[in-house]
């Protein structure tokens, strides 16, 4: 996968197209990413012993890493993330 945590992305595809945000959390074995303030949903809580009261919360839902690109530090551009193979020219004797 070639988001980590902490890197800073733009939504390419979707209702949250043109957000940008931190990513929280990689999930690789998903291939999913979950963003700061991206793709908020409403979860509705039962009251527990812990959170007597209940209630309604906002919760960042993961989304797909391939509706996400970096975006550059400075520049707040993005950029296309590249896969590198090593490359191995071996050369034939004949």
């Amino acid at each position: 996968m070639f988001v980590k945590t902490g890197d800073n992305v733009e939504i390419i595809s979707g209702d949250d197209k043109g957000k940008q945000g931190t990513v929280i959390k990689a999930l690789p074995s998903a291939n999913k990413v979950i963003v700061k303030g991206v793709h908020v949903v409403k979860k509705h809580s039962k009251p527990t012993n812990t959170q007597p009261q209940g209630g309604i919360v906002d919760v960042e839902r993961p989304i797909d890493v391939t509706n996400v690109k970096v975006v550059k530090g400075s520049t707040k551009k993005t950029t296309t993330a590249k896969k590198s193979t090593k490359s191995t020219d071996k050369k034939e004797d004949k």
